[in-house]
Formats: structure tokens, C-alpha cells, sequence
């Protein structure tokens, strides 16, 4: 499978992917939100949107991390499972909610909101809110010029 378009050789779509990149770049350093977390989060929506390119970048980084294969595995269906933490389930919901707003016609709903606000502060609230738009808008640019998964590496961007 070949790419539609090739991202990295377009200027314009080149410049942008940086400022993407830099802007994820700054919520991954910048916020006290658990990087397992981060990543977890990042996985479920490239899961719902069908990225291949970023469900198979954020396994592969979760695996690197020291995750286990069973917490990896059972990311798609983590309502079924007994592997993650209550918190981490109150931030696989507000991604599910977030990156299903058509679907959900209501957006996000409070008693999900209130229930992450449960777990994290006003700050890490924040940072999963930018990184659950970041990541759709990812999986949009992967999807709509079809980037195939399976050729990442672990750390190839930095």
C-alpha cells in the first residue's frame, strides 16, 4: 500500500507536520498527566479512527515503554477488561467521547467529564483535551492519504 500523498515532501504540509509535532511536542514535556496515559489515549482514538500508521507508532511505543502486551492488546476493549486503572478508564472515555463527536451528537457528556476531573487537575484535564484533538487530527491526515502502518520504529521522529 502506498501513501496518497507524501506529507514530508509537500513544504507546506512539511511546515505544518512541525508545528503538529511541536505542539504534542509541548504537552508530552510540558504535563504531569502519566505518560502511560498519554499514550493509551493516543492509541484508543488511532484505533477508532482506523490510522494505521498511529495505531501501529502508538503500540509499538507503548511496547517500547515496558507496556505490557496485555494492557496493549486489550486497549480496543478496555470496558472489558480488569487491566487499567480507574483513571486511565476516565481518560479512554473522554478520548472515546471526544473523538466520537459526531456519533455521540452531544459531544463530550458531563458525567463523563466529572468523572475524569476525578483524576487529574485542571492542567492535565487540559493536556488531555489538546492531545485527544491533536491525535484526530493526526489520524485524519493518516487516513486520508492512506500512510500504512507497519515500517514504524520506535523514536524515528525524536
Amino acid at each position: 500500500m502506498e501513501p496518497r500523498l507524501n506529507l514530508s515532501g509537500s513544504p507546506l504540509a512539511a511546515k505544518s507536520m512541525k508545528y503538529i509535532a511541536s505542539a504534542s511536542r509541548a504537552i508530552i514535556d510540558g504535563s504531569t498527566l502519566p505518560t502511560a496515559t498519554q499514550d493509551l489515549v493516543l492509541l484508543r482514538a488511532s484505533q477508532i479512527n482506523g490510522c494505521g500508521f498511529c495505531t501501529d507508532a502508538h503500540s509499538k511505543d507503548l511496547a517500547h515503554a515496558g507496556e505490557t502486551a496485555t494492557r496493549i492488546n486489550l486497549v480496543a476493549a478496555w470496558r472489558e477488561s480488569t487491566v487499567f486503572t480507574d483513571a486511565e478508564r476516565a481518560a479512554l472515555e473522554l478520548t472515546e467521547q471526544g473523538t466520537r463527536i459526531a456519533d455521540a451528537a452531544g459531544g463530550v457528556t458531563d458525567e463523563v467529564w466529572a468523572t475524569a476531573a476525578k483524576h487529574y487537575d485542571e492542567e492535565q484535564l487540559a493536556a488531555l483535551v489538546l492531545l485527544i484533538a491533536l491525535i484526530n487530527a493526526t489520524n485524519r491526515l493518516g487516513v486520508i492519504t492512506r500512510l500504512p502502518g507497519g515500517d514504524y520504529q520506535p523514536g524515528q521522529f525524536g
